[in-house]
Formats: C-alpha cells, structure tokens, sequence
C-alpha cells in the first residue's frame, strides 16, 4: 500500500538533486575563494601588483609603449 502526499518519492527526489546541485556550486566557490585569497597574498608584493596592472589593465612605464597583437579567433576580454 502506497500513500502519496506532499511528501511523496518525487518530491523528496527532485529536492535531494537540488541539495547534491547546492553541494556542488559549494565546492566550486570554495575553491574559487582560495584562489582568490592566494591572490590576494600574492598582491602584497609590489612587483606582484606591477605585474597584475600590466596583464589585466595594460599599464605601462612612461617610457615604455605596448602593442596589443590579436590572431585571427582571438578577443580581448572586455568587463
């Protein structure tokens, strides 16, 4: 003998997928946060900064000039 009400089998299935997803984007983001605090050590270092500015934004020295060369297939990520 069966009983199906609010607590029936698919309903209890289709929330334990939801939990494993919820799982999941957990693991993601926590190892996204560790890369970002290793980062962020990183960037307590002065040549670590000159060095991020100079691949993310394109800053230069006053003396120096940067040319930005783009294959065919390749895009410059704009944000």
């Amino acid at each position: 003998m069966i009983f199906l009400d609010n607590y029936s089998y698919f309903d209890h299935r289709f929330l334990n997928n939801q939990v494993d997803e919820l799982e999941d984007n957990k693991e993601y983001y926590q190892q996204e946060i560790k890369k970002d605090e290793e980062q962020i050590k990183q960037l307590k270092n002065p040549e670590q900064i000159e060095k991020y500015a100079r691949e993310k934004y394109y800053m230069k020295k006053d003396s120096e000039d940067i040319y930005i060369i783009e294959f065919e297939g390749d895009s410059i990520e704009k944000k």
